[in-house]
């Protein structure tokens, strides 16, 4: 399992090399930061088919909420009854309360490893440079450049170049939850949402001990997802058609997969409903 791990460690230290020679070679200056971006959206574009998966999870669940609240005054005094019946919905609707969560676990291994591909870089003196105002893509390693503070002129631009990226962190971050995160009165989704908004405040904490070079990922990670998001907002907006003079917004295809989620929960309510006249008759007889 070692042998395997350091194996995938080095194949993204040696992806890293290849960029940072290709982009160098081109005459660009800062060559190993553009050399991250390049491998992060590189890892963007390969995970585009789990981060489509979690927006059509997210915008099943928002069109699940009329059935959810139904749920919740049919149940608001059996919350075991009322578990049972969200599962079965979600289930009958072919829905993953978790489905948000995929994109990013998937890539933890990768933050990992590039974690540790950086640490081997700046080792073998391969990860020696800055990137635009970071004063180096291979520091810090810990807490000690914030606390105790900085004493000079020279220590304070040090620690301020740090301080950038792991604020773009948490901002890019919490604006990414909220687009990512649907309006739910579900009790467990919005418990999960809440747990979900201090995740920018561990990465933005974590930000400030790592390599920049790890935290250049993360940012360039949470912007082309932002702008991934815009675009699929931009797209999935109504569209006015004018038929006979007058305009009809199109449907857009969220609300087609509403349908097809409604004709499902109506499939469910039903079934529950004629089990439950089929056990009176019986008690009866």
């Amino acid at each position: 399992m070692g042998d395997l791990w350091g194996g995938f460690v080095q194949l993204i230290a040696d992806a890293l090399t290849l960029n940072n020679n290709l982009i160098r070679d081109l005459g660009v200056p800062y060559s190993f930061g553009f050399s991250i971006i390049l491998f992060t959206l590189i890892v963007k574009v390969l995970t585009l088919p789990l981060t489509f998966k979690q927006l059509q999870a997210s915008r099943k669940m928002q069109m699940l909420q009329p059935q959810i609240q139904a749920l919740q005054k049919k149940y608001k005094d059996d919350r075991e009854k009322l578990s049972r019946a969200q599962m079965e919905l979600y289930k009958e609707a072919g829905v993953n309360p978790l489905g948000g969560c995929l994109p990013t676990l998937v890539q933890m291994p990768i933050w990992f490893a590039l974690y540790q591909a950086l640490f081997k870089l700046a080792s073998s003196g391969n990860l020696n440079e800055g990137f635009l105002w970071i004063p180096s893509l291979a520091e810090p390693h810990d807490m000690s450049w914030i606390w105790p503070l900085p004493q000079t002129t020279e220590g304070w631009m040090y620690a301020a170049g740090l301080l950038v990226l792991p604020i773009l962190t948490v901002v890019t971050q919490l604006v990414v939850q909220k687009m990512m995160t649907p309006t739910s009165n579900d009790p467990q989704q919005a418990m999960m949402g809440q747990m979900m908004m201090f995740m920018p405040i561990m990465f933005g904490f974590f930000a400030l001990q790592v390599p920049q070079g790890l935290v250049l990922y993360w940012v360039t990670s949470n912007v082309f997802t932002l702008v991934q998001q815009y675009f699929i907002n931009k797209q999935n907006s109504p569209t006015p058609a004018t038929a006979g003079g007058a305009v009809v917004p199109a449907m857009k295809p969220a609300e087609e997969e509403s349908a097809a989620v409604s004709a499902s929960v109506a499939s469910v309510t039903t079934g529950s409903t004629k089990r439950t006249r089929d056990a009176r008759r019986k008690s009866k007889r």
